[in-house]
């Protein structure tokens, strides 16, 4: 290896006077570097005096309140960065219990960063959630009072407006225990019985607005609503799953994905009746993008009663409502030898006559299933929706290779979509899609019921002659 490239072994060979030199040249217009030289020969002075440092730091940033532009966002990142450095890794290992209190005040600090910054990339964000993840080493190596610790978590939940304060009381649980948790879940219930601010001072209109609305105010739904989730979280790290169902009403026990979810629950402490019937009580309306967490939790069900029959036919009937692959491939594992393949034959059937092709194509290329893909194509030409190009475009492409002619197919309802709508951004791609199927027009030596290529184009000229903007792309 060459002595110039740079790496540790050849820059200690520089010594420690010459790279010295070189780090107070570089610097010079540097503050982010000066930042880090000064942390360094802090923690050479020890831990505590690094503590001290930044801790300065972060009060200072804390304090700051000049607007941040997007030209210093990537500065800021690496000061905070560094800052979390210095204490996970160098103050951490010598002082846990000051570290601790570090980067407890390092997450303290991320409302006044927020407002200070334009975070819509979530970068500063990232910075914050990532630090919080620290605890999870930092904190049982910390000498940390479970009461105390309760105290400083119920006081943060409470004001959590950037979510840097999320997952803190799974982090905490270890080091909190049975009594800290006890004490949060005490904070939690006396604050759901405190009087709350009903709003009697809004203005008129508001409080005529939440008449309409039943009398409810939206402080009080907000308090319901974090009481709720303070609960759940404490049950859930306490492994207490009668007290985290309990949180729901029994309208919400009605919706489909929460019965799902409590249903699962109780089928792992070995009540499967009463998670079927929880199921059962549910909406069976609800909302569509539920059904699926529903159909699951009523399979585990049925197959924790050993009710496997039941589970088989509820799995063929999810598919052939939906063409849901998981159903499917979890049916045909559980039958026997031989009578799979018979059973795969009548799934494709199925998909071939179902009611949406592109979900029935969608299908077949993922199964995957080529050839009945063709076969679909070939079928329901005149189904093809040539607006679907994030489906189309490489379902033909796939199929290109060993049925150019169902790729064609595809590739006219595209073009012909494009034109007859006279979608002009979408002219490249149909350029693209008619080279495309001048390219395999060779391959193809049977067009049956469909235009030969020449009588297709042809079509498209006789009817889209004026779309100029389109042709001068052909040549």
């Amino acid at each position: 290896m060459s002595k110039k490239t740079l790496n540790p072994s050849n820059l200690e060979a520089l010594g420690a006077e010459r790279l010295a030199a070189l780090l107070m040249e570089v610097s010079a217009g540097s503050a982010d570097i000066k930042r880090r030289l000064r942390l360094e020969l802090s923690h050479n002075l020890g831990a505590t005096e690094l503590a001290r440092d930044v801790a300065k730091r972060l009060v200072s940033i804390r304090k700051s309140t000049s607007r941040i532009s997007w030209r210093k966002r990537k500065a800021l990142i690496k000061d905070l960065e560094t800052q979390v450095a210095m204490i996970v890794e160098k103050i951490g290992p010598e002082d846990p219990s000051a570290a601790f209190d570090l980067l407890w005040h390092f997450l303290e600090i991320a409302p006044s960063v927020h407002e200070r910054v334009d975070d819509s990339r979530g970068e500063v964000g990232d910075v914050f959630r990532a630090a919080i993840q620290q605890f999870a080493d930092l904190a049982p190596r910390a000498l940390l009072d479970p009461d105390a610790l309760a105290d400083r978590v119920w006081t943060v939940v409470q004001d959590n407006g950037y979510g840097e304060w999320d997952g803190i009381i799974p982090l905490m649980a270890p080091v909190l225990g049975s009594s800290g948790l006890a004490r949060l879940k005490a904070h939690v219930e006396a604050y759901a019985s405190s009087a709350e601010d009903d709003g009697a001072e809004d203005h008129a209109a508001i409080q005529f607005l939440r008449q309409l609305r039943g009398g409810t105010s939206y402080v009080a739904d907000r308090k319901a609503r974090f009481v709720k989730w303070c609960l759940q979280e404490i049950a859930t790290v306490a492994g207490d799953t009668d007290a985290y169902i309990a949180q729901f009403s029994e309208a919400e026990l009605e919706r489909k994905g929460v019965a799902a979810e409590v249903a699962v629950l109780l089928v792992a402490q070995g009540k499967a009746s009463d998670a079927l019937q929880v199921l059962l009580n549910a909406d069976q309306e609800g909302r569509t993008q539920e059904h699926d967490a529903w159909d699951e939790a009523y399979i585990e069900c049925l197959m924790a009663l050993g009710r496997d029959e039941d589970a088989q036919e509820h799995r063929w009937s999810c598919f052939g409502a939906s063409l849901n692959q998981k159903h499917l491939r979890a049916y045909l594992r559980r039958l026997p030898d031989f009578d799979d393949v018979e059973a795969e034959e009548q799934a494709k059937q199925i998909v071939l006559a179902f009611h949406s092709f592109s979900a029935a194509l969608d299908f077949f290329l993922k199964w995957p299933d080529l050839l009945s893909a063709a076969q679909l194509v070939d079928q329901r030409a005149d189904e093809i929706n040539g607006d679907h190009y994030a489906l189309m475009a490489p379902a033909a492409e796939s199929l290109r290779a060993r049925h150019p002619l169902a790729a064609v197919l595809l590739w006219r309802a595209m073009i012909t979509y494009a034109l007859e709508l006279g979608r002009a951004s979408r002219y490249g791609h149909a350029v693209d899609h008619l080279q495309d199927c001048t390219a395999l027009d060779g391959e193809i030596e049977d067009y049956g019921r469909f235009p030969t290529h020449a009588d297709f184009l042809q079509g498209l000229r006789d009817r889209h002659a004026h779309k100029s903007s389109f042709w001068s792309k052909m040549y």
